[in-house]
């Protein structure tokens, strides 16, 4: 099995950057990868709870971020600093996640075989 990290700098409102991560984290998934999502910067804010981005116009995909561990999605990290910019905690997020330090982060980065930032 090859490592695989997607990483999500972008807000959730800016483009289709989440929704691309999200689809090709379920590819990688879909074709037994070990496949880890990295969100970090205005990227949390699409693991937060109780949004309708409908009101503004666009699709509501984040409920199928919930749907990552039926595929055996469970290596979600998001950067420790970001969820502090952001005001959130774990508590505020639609999925658990394991925060990470600018360290962990470089070192979950280096383990990687491929890395896809988008």
């Amino acid at each position: 099995m090859i490592n695989v990290l997607v990483l999500s700098h972008h807000s959730p409102f800016d483009d289709l950057h989440i929704r691309d991560a999200l689809d090709m984290t379920l590819i990688f998934a879909a074709v037994e990868q070990n496949i880890s999502w990295l969100f970090s910067g205005s990227a949390v804010l699409a693991l937060k709870k109780h949004q309708y981005p409908e009101h503004i116009g666009l699709k509501n995909y984040f409920k199928a971020i919930r749907t990552l561990e039926i595929y055996d999605v469970e290596n979600i990290y998001v950067c420790e600093k970001s969820l502090l910019e952001y005001g959130l905690d774990k508590n505020n997020l639609l999925i658990a996640v394991k925060a990470l330090n600018y360290q962990q982060q470089t070192q979950l980065i280096t383990q990687q075989r491929h890395i896809v930032n988008l």
